[in-house]
């Protein structure tokens, strides 16, 4: 096994500068740099991570916070996962999902341990404790999402707003005015969650301002839910031509439901996806429209911001909102009549 001394003998350096790029523990100049990592590919020299953690006092590991008691690990969060972890590797540094039990001392027990150099929070409320414990604590983040008021916080976030704008105007111009818009059941981990939040201020504000009539429905987040609110709406809003589903678990319920009971997708009703996945919209019959959720790439993003903060690179706030691909599918029509 190659060791620092053969590397610094193939390189044309002392064992300290060496030491200097394996720890990324002082400046080194590119030109050096590049000798260096170049003799370590030559000689397969393999980096401890061990060593190189207690010389620079830095693990290279980011934790990515997801409160997987609370949100059912889906689809479009291991989107998220994998963007992160991509970006991580390429720059570096080791992603880890930690899945934040309830008890906030454990959040605590990672912080102050030194176990991580920074966080990425996901699953963001407009009220986050979690904001604040880490703050307190000094320990470098990042949202995915953002609070109610992120003055001062680096964030990035699927721009809800735009998406929901988008769809009803979509809808809007193919002539449907009586819209209802499909979310989950009241949850007490759903009360302040920001997409939830955002979506229905969003959807009720929108109508408003263009004359549309906006009602809600909410369902369980699986098919048998989906089956069930088609039975309301029908007895309930039989005059909508046309929904905005922010619970992709119901859809193909829903949309089998309507079928049983003779309504067409789309020529009765209009359906569209609110940041769901092409698979998802694909597994109903027909295939839906969606707004596609960016998670891939602000799991990217939040890396990069992350990493950015952590090396000194990024200077000012990183404050960014990413508009979803709209995919048409085959769920839209004008209304009935």
């Amino acid at each position: 096994m190659a060791t620092m001394r053969d590397v610094a003998r193939l390189a044309g350096v002392s064992v300290a500068t060496v030491s200097f790029v394996v720890n990324d523990s002082k400046p080194v100049s590119p030109a050096t740099r590049l000798r260096v990592e170049s003799a370590m590919v030559e000689l397969d020299f393999r980096r401890n991570a061990v060593a190189r953690a207690l010389a620079s006092r830095r693990t290279r590991i980011i934790a990515l916070l997801f409160p997987v008691l609370q949100h059912r690990l889906s689809d479009t969060a291991a989107r998220f996962f994998t963007g992160a972890a991509e970006a991580a590797s390429e720059l570096g540094y080791t992603v880890v999902l930690w899945p934040e039990p309830s008890d906030p001392g454990a959040l605590r027990e990672l912080t102050s341990g030194g176990l991580v150099d920074g966080v990425i929070l996901m699953e963001v409320r407009l009220d986050d404790r979690r904001v604040d414990q880490l703050l307190e604590a000094h320990t470098p983040l990042t949202l995915i999402g953002r609070t109610r008021d992120p003055s001062g916080l680096d964030y990035v976030d699927v721009d809800f707003e735009g998406m929901v704008e988008q769809a009803i105007d979509r809808l809007h111009g193919l002539g449907h005015r009586d819209l209802v818009l499909l979310e989950e059941l009241e949850r007490e981990d759903l009360d302040g969650y920001g997409p939830v939040v955002r979506v229905g201020e969003t959807f009720r504000a929108v109508c408003a301002e263009r004359g549309l009539t906006g009602r809600t429905l909410r369902c369980d987040a699986n098919p048998a839910g989906g089956r069930a609110v088609a039975s309301t709406l029908l007895e309930e809003m039989p005059e909508a031509t046309a929904m905005l589903v922010l619970n992709d678990r119901a859809a193909t319920g829903l949309v089998s439901e309507l079928g049983h009971r003779g309504i067409s997708v789309p020529r009765d009703l209009s359906v569209v996806l609110i940041g769901s996945t092409i698979e998802v919209a694909e597994t109903a019959d027909p295939e839906l429209a969606v707004l596609v959720s960016p998670a891939a790439q602000l799991g990217r993003m939040g890396v990069e911001t992350l990493v950015g903060r952590l090396d000194g690179t990024l200077g000012e706030l990183r404050q960014e909102l990413v508009m979803g691909a709209f995919l048409e599918g085959a769920s839209l029509a004008p209304p009935p009549g």
